[in-house]
């Protein structure tokens, strides 16, 4: 599976959030800044590790202009008590049929575990940077901010 790569238009689609609402990446044409990242596990040790310290930088990103949208195959519900248990103030959204992973060709680890990988993805829906490693969780963070803050400089 071939992932999509820097300079490509990245995929819409159209999702619920944890909070009921719907949101498709193309409304933040024009707008925002979107960082998309993957992630395996709600409540898994790295996953809840990268969501607090996206939760931490929150801020940050908004400041710089930018929407933070998690995305894994746990259920609607399981994104709601992950994002009430950590207090996560952005966005998270159930990928179940596995369809947005295949969109962006988000790798497997080993074959098995849902990878893990952040888009950055600028105003025009044009993917600027995309990062992928399953182990190093907290840098996707710091490179996502580093690139949105150049982003909106």
């Amino acid at each position: 599976m071939t992932g999509i790569g820097v300079g490509a238009t990245a995929p819409d689609f159209t999702k619920k959030t944890q909070r009921g609402d719907e949101i498709t990446l193309s409304q933040f044409r024009g707008q925002k800044t979107v960082v998309l990242y993957f992630y395996p596990k709600d409540e898994t040790p790295g996953c809840t590790a990268e969501a607090c310290t996206f939760r931490d930088s929150f801020e940050d990103f908004v400041d710089a202009g930018a929407v933070v949208i998690g995305v894994s195959q746990d259920s609607d519900e399981s994104h709601k008590r992950f994002a009430e248990n950590h207090r996560l103030p952005f966005l998270l959204v159930s990928d179940r049929d596995k369809g947005l992973q295949k969109a962006y060709g988000v790798p497997k680890t080993m074959g098995l575990l849902p990878g893990r990988v952040t888009y950055v993805i600028d105003r025009e829906g044009e993917v600027q940077h995309v990062f992928n490693s399953q182990l190093n969780a907290k840098k996707h963070v710091r490179e996502a901010l580093e690139v949105v803050k150049r982003l909106s400089a």
